[in-house]
């Protein structure tokens, strides 16, 4: 099993950008798949969750902002970032799930983890 994102980057305040996941080597499908993030010093946070039944779950911090959407052809994850701000600066992770009774945005329950993508947002 992989999950390899792409797409960060350094952005000035208000700038946009789009993270990608490609997955592979899955059996079956995830029940969640979703995105996190952590900043130096803090806790890894849940960002933005799909499930199996193409249902997003947004953290507050995102909400308006950020857009998850799949392409189940490339099996591929994305989160559309729009709006950055320095607060979102963060090693953005993606991560898959197999059980309905995980809590989506908790890091906690996960299975499978990417390395990471940085992403660097300046004022």
């Amino acid at each position: 099993v992989q999950l390899v994102e792409s797409g960060g980057g350094s952005v000035q305040s208000g700038g946009s950008l789009r993270l990608s996941c490609a997955a592979s080597g899955f059996l079956s499908n995830p029940i969640y798949i979703g995105w996190f993030r952590q900043a130096p010093g803090k806790e890894r946070e849940g960002v933005a969750v799909i499930n199996k039944l193409a249902n997003p779950t947004y953290a507050n911090s995102g909400k308006g902002r950020f857009t998850i959407s799949q392409d189940n052809a490339k099996n591929t994850l994305y989160l559309q970032m729009n709006s950055l701000k320095p607060e979102d600066t963060a090693m953005y992770y993606c991560a898959a799930g197999f059980g309905w009774s995980l809590r989506p945005l908790e890091p906690r329950g996960y299975n499978y983890w990417g390395q990471g993508t940085q992403v660097t947002v300046s004022s």
